[in-house]
């Protein structure tokens, strides 16, 4: 299981996600960030301190949110 940046993040791009990281694994995908799912230990430190509620477990993203998990998958299987 990994976390999965979602819409919200589109143009937020706030970063507190990425300091926060232990594993450096949420990196700059130009418009939002996006969180690499072989990298994300599950940890969720991210997902408390973002500031539009952007970030879920993926298997608790919403319905509407569920093509970023693809769209974060892909990003990184580039």
């Amino acid at each position: 299981m990994a976390f999965v940046i979602t819409s919200p993040c589109i143009d937020e791009k706030a970063a507190d996600c990425v300091e926060v990281c232990p594993v450096d694994a949420i990196h700059d995908a130009g418009e939002t960030f996006l969180i690499d799912p072989n990298t994300c230990i599950d940890c969720g430190a991210c997902e408390p301190v973002c500031p539009v509620a952007a970030i879920f477990q993926d298997d608790f993203v919403p319905d509407t949110e569920q093509k970023w998990i693809q769209i974060n998958k892909d990003f990184y299987n580039k």
